[in-house]
């Protein structure tokens, strides 16, 4: 494979939807960013994943299907079928014709320490039903090689990096990518990228404000915008073990849990969480080489303004949303599985020791013909 267009399907840790991406690219350099898409997952749909991740705690093999996790990942696929279609005829009329698909799946389990990793999603019926070539499972391979299988999407971070306008170009930079968890990638001039999961995104917010609030997120921070920030309960998250260790690091979405933010407000536990956040964020850069010069913000969490204020606030250094430096937050994850599906067609490595810890870098994923 040369230079070509591929689709990027992205759910990942998120119970939101599936974000659709494509991308012209060789897998190493050259990127030319082209259109993206969402799919919104209905109330009803989410509310099934949701207990599709207490099905999954039963796996300890990465083939099980627990509960309704069958019946569940069968629709996950169709519902992919269903966005690749309708995402092919909106290329379609801008002139591209994509050849690959890079497909994420939902994941419903991520032990590091068991090398487990659970993403639902039948790449082989996704490649039957659309025709295309389908690269899936990108995570498991890394496991094998003593890595956290988390997070995958620095090999991209890095190439977008070495692309950003001259202006915008200032090492080291950090893209934070502020999803379900958020995770850091670290770039400097020189050298592999340093990455690693930083601590809870918006899954903990979420979570909040659909049991305190019966919405299933908090739009705009406006819950949060009437709510104090609890500075012991940040703490009290802070003091977890896990912001101790040294990277490679990655979390599961349920190794973080609201049981620290009991007892507080609707309101001010939307206010802390968001705090939490941004505080796992700027704790991140004790893991770091050397402070960053740059943050570019990409993924949900980047729209709340708690979070991005917080941010500014500690980071003593420029922090930007991924649009001010001319790219896109909400398509970069989805985009990254397209730049890692041309990468795994040509053998290229997508994961290294700084990334996620694998005794060397390597490449992954199964490779799937119509």
């Amino acid at each position: 494979m040369g230079v070509e267009w591929a689709i990027g399907l992205m759910s990942g840790t998120s119970m939101d939807g599936i974000d659709l991406a494509a991308i012209r690219t060789d897998g190493e350099r050259l990127v030319d960013r082209g259109s993206s898409h969402f799919v919104a997952y209905d109330a009803a749909f989410r509310s099934r994943l949701e207990r599709a991740l207490s099905d999954a705690k039963a796996i300890v093999r990465r083939d099980e299907r627990p509960g309704d996790l069958a019946s569940v990942e069968a629709e996950i696929t169709d519902r992919h079928v269903a966005a690749v279609s309708a995402f092919r005829g909106k290329l379609a009329a801008e002139g591209i014709e994509p050849k690959l698909i890079g497909f994420h799946g939902q994941t419903v389990l991520h032990r590091p320490a068991e090398a487990l990793t659970v993403q639902l999603g039948d790449g082989r019926k996704l490649a039957n039903e659309t025709g295309l070539t389908v690269i899936y499972d990108l995570r498991a391979n890394d496991m094998t090689h003593g890595g956290q299988g988390a997070p995958l999407v620095p090999a991209y971070h890095a190439a977008l990096a070495n692309s950003l306008p001259e202006a915008e170009r200032r090492f080291p930079v950090c893209f934070v990518n502020i999803g379900g968890i958020s995770n850091v990638t670290w770039i400097g001039e020189t050298g592999d990228p340093v990455a690693f999961d930083s601590g809870p995104g918006n899954a903990l917010i979420d979570q909040w404000v659909a049991r305190m609030g019966g919405v299933p997120f908090d739009a705009d921070g406006r819950i949060a915008a009437s709510g104090r920030m609890a500075e012991a309960v940040v703490k009290h998250y802070l003091a977890s073990p896990f912001f101790a260790k040294r990277g490679p690091k990655s979390l599961d979405r349920l190794d973080f849990t609201l049981d620290e933010a009991e007892g507080l407000s609707l309101e001010d536990g939307a206010r802390t969480l968001a705090a939490l956040s941004a505080a796992a964020i700027l704790k991140a850069r004790e893991n770091m080489p050397a402070p960053p010069k740059l943050w570019i913000l990409c993924g949900g969490g980047r729209k709340n303004p708690h979070i991005f204020s917080d941010l500014v606030a500690g980071a003593g250094s420029l922090v930007k949303p991924a649009e001010d430096v001319g790219l896109d937050g909400d398509a970069m994850e989805a985009e990254a599985w397209a730049y890692l599906a041309v990468r795994s067609l040509k053998g290229l490595p997508i994961t290294f020791p700084t990334t996620t810890g694998c005794r060397e870098a390597v490449s992954g994923g199964v490779l799937a013909r119509p």
